[in-house]
């Protein structure tokens, strides 16, 4: 019988690569956005998640069998975070519920589960690295726990299985997403070429000499797809990362070198992307215009924020990947390759010169 997945954020990292994974595995794929953009394979639904009555229309003519959540919304507060993306995970799977159709929900979420919230982003009390799925929450409210609980109240109401998938930072394509290091690092490499900057390492000291490690969004893609098939993995929550462990102090050599740059010393002070980057929307604008590229924006491109959180952090961050692999999940991905792929997409596309 031919599956049918509904992507909720389809357009993202994670549900683009999640489409094309799917796609090629033989399935219908149903795209769900507010404002959905032509994806080749891609059934659009047009959809406002936090509108309920808007998300229920959407899907009526629809019997999705199985559905990937991979998006959220940034909110000031936590407690706004919570507010808006438990609602709309909520107003989804009661969108779904009257067809009686679903049979997995995958809900991908990440590694703020173990480190707390962006209020409260890698400090305090942390549990022990490498993280591991069986140690559980923290005692802090986190939106990611509200999306959790949407979900599991949902299966246990309406009989279908899940699986929630935690990747660490993710490298993949995508323009106008919240959280993209990949592309980030990309301009950011771009701009000092460009300028004649020095390509310096933005983050703490613990991240340029503590070990670290990422995920493809590819893999994460294949790992949502097996989740959802494999009755092993029913009703479990997975750490999703590549594989390899890396140190930054070693990363940021191999990036340096893929845009001909010599990686500027690191002297252990924090010089974070916001405040590099923070007057360089003229200049990549400039960029783009001399270079013929496809978005001149640099604010569609380059997350700094975001970023900073990530290669600011004070402590060492690794993930255990033991469960899955256990389970039968065996894929592997060089964080290097996962990055030079990813540069050379953006090349081809005309998002970087």
């Amino acid at each position: 019988m031919t599956e049918t997945v509904l992507i909720v954020g389809a357009s993202g990292i994670v549900g683009s690569a999640a489409a094309a994974v799917m796609r090629e595995a033989g399935w219908t794929v149903l795209g769900l956005a507010r404002n959905p953009p032509a994806q080749d394979g891609v059934q659009p639904v047009a959809a406002d998640l936090q509108d309920a009555q808007s998300v229920r229309a959407a899907l009526a003519p629809h019997r999705p069998s199985r559905v990937v959540l991979a998006t959220w919304m940034r909110r000031p507060t936590e407690a706004e975070m919570i507010r808006v993306n438990g609602a709309m995970v909520r107003n989804l799977l009661d969108a779904v519920r009257p067809a009686g159709s679903v049979r997995h929900v995958a809900l991908v979420t990440g590694l703020k589960h173990y480190l707390g919230p962006f209020e409260a982003y890698g400090k305090g009390a942390v549990p022990q690295t490498p993280f591991r799925e069986e140690q559980g929450r923290l005692p802090i409210e986190n939106f990611y726990y509200a999306q959790e609980d949407e979900v599991f109240a949902a299966a246990a109401r309406n009989g279908f299985s899940w699986s929630v998938h935690r990747p660490h930072t993710i490298i993949g394509k995508a323009v106008g997403n919240a959280m993209n290091m990949g592309t980030t690092l990309a301009v950011y490499a771009t701009i000092c070429r460009e300028t004649g900057r020095p390509f310096r390492f933005p983050g703490s000291a613990a991240q340029w000499n503590g070990l670290s490690d990422m995920t493809d969004a590819r893999l994460l893609a294949r790992h949502l797809l097996w989740a959802s098939t494999a009755p092993q993995a029913a009703n479990e929550d997975f750490n999703v990362v590549n594989g390899d462990v890396f140190r930054w102090s070693w990363m940021w050599g191999r990036l340096a070198a893929w845009f001909g740059l010599e990686p500027a010393p690191f002297d252990g002070t924090m010089q974070p992307l916001e405040q590099q980057m923070a007057g360089d929307a003229p200049i990549w604008a400039g960029i783009a215009a001399r270079h013929g590229l496809a978005e001149p924006d640099l604010n569609r491109l380059a997350s700094a924020w975001h970023t900073d959180a990530d290669l600011g952090r004070p402590i060492e961050v690794v993930t255990d990947m033991s469960k899955s692999r256990r389970l039968g999940f065996l894929d592997y991905q060089a964080t290097d390759d996962a990055f030079y792929d990813l540069f050379g997409r953006l090349r081809a596309d005309r998002l970087i010169p």
